[in-house]
């Protein structure tokens, strides 16, 4: 099988010209669902270095629960399935996310989620780290918000 690169021209690579077909309908068109560098308190995304390694969960919240004071070691997107979570970043304000919605996680910036709802909430979570890092943080008694 030989393999195909795209030279930037619009047509692929295979020892000759080829036109790159793309699909009358492309699944790759779908619904935006989050697009942005940025997160709520304003932290531009930036990846840990090392050899990537992406870990997805689907994280269950019961009403009331709490997620703990913590931050990030690498870029984490969450979309709320179901119900909904309020996120305490300290000074930088609450705000709520409902089902529907993708968030870019604070990453240096500790906060706290709460489902202040009366369903339990469902959130895809895709930490998009590299070998060694942390994905969640916890907030050390003795540090201060």
């Amino acid at each position: 099988m030989t393999k195909v690169q795209d030279s930037g021209s619009g047509r692929a690579k295979s020892g000759h010209d080829t036109p790159i077909s793309k699909p009358a309908i492309d699944v790759h068109d779908g619904v935006p669902l989050l697009d942005s560098g940025v997160n709520f308190v304003g932290e531009q995304v930036s990846y840990p270095k090392g050899a990537a390694r992406i870990k997805s969960m689907l994280a269950t919240m019961a009403p009331g629960q709490k997620t703990g004071w913590h931050k990030h070691g690498v870029p984490t997107y969450g979309y709320i399935l179901e119900g909904q979570i309020t996120v305490d970043y300290g000074d930088a304000g609450k705000t709520t996310y409902h089902a529907g919605e993708g968030v870019l996680e604070a990453m240096d910036y500790w906060h706290e989620g709460i489902n202040d709802g009366d369903i339990p909430a469902r959130v895809v979570v895709v930490f998009m780290g590299a070998e060694g890092a942390e994905n969640v943080i916890y907030k050390p008694d003795l540090v201060s918000d």
